[in-house]
């Protein structure tokens, strides 16, 4: 099955790529999560718009992902949430919520996407958080949960 890919997908390509992949991957998980549309010849034409956009958004070069990697090496991020006696979160720590958190301790806005949690964050307490800043490039920075 050929597809056009709408975000980043690990393993597979960035927002614009046309892949190939097998039949039941791309039904089944792809398109239903928005990650990719099928291929067709007025989809050609969409490639370049998502080209553009991901290069508005992208960091440009190695040298800017470093400098964001070092803007991230040496910030305090604290991200107060609701917890219940025993140190357990109600609900879990979103990358939506890691990503503000980075922009309100003063560093760099960055895409959502770009954030990867290990496993859900569901307890008070320090997080080991990557942050994927370009494809040779990742930050690991430390997420101090507390209680609001």
């Amino acid at each position: 099955m050929k597809l056009i890919l709408t975000h980043e997908v690990s393993g597979l390509g960035e927002p614009g790529d046309i892949i190939e992949v097998k039949d039941g991957y791309g039904r089944n998980y792809l398109i239903p999560r928005g990650f990719a549309i099928k291929w067709s010849k007025g989809g050609e034409k969409e490639v370049a718009s998502i080209r553009r956009a991901r290069k508005v958004r992208e960091i440009k070069s190695l040298e800017q992902a470093n400098e964001v990697k070092d803007q991230l090496a040496g910030l305090k991020v604290k991200l107060a949430t609701r917890a219940g006696d025993t140190g357990r979160l109600f609900g879990s720590v979103t990358v939506a919520d890691v990503a503000a958190a980075i922009k309100a301790a003063g560093g760099p806005e960055l895409d959502k996407r770009r954030v990867e949690l290990g496993a859900p964050i569901k307890t008070l307490g320090s997080h080991r958080v990557t942050v994927r800043l370009h494809q040779e490039v990742s930050a690991a920075l430390d997420v101090d949960v507390v209680s609001a």
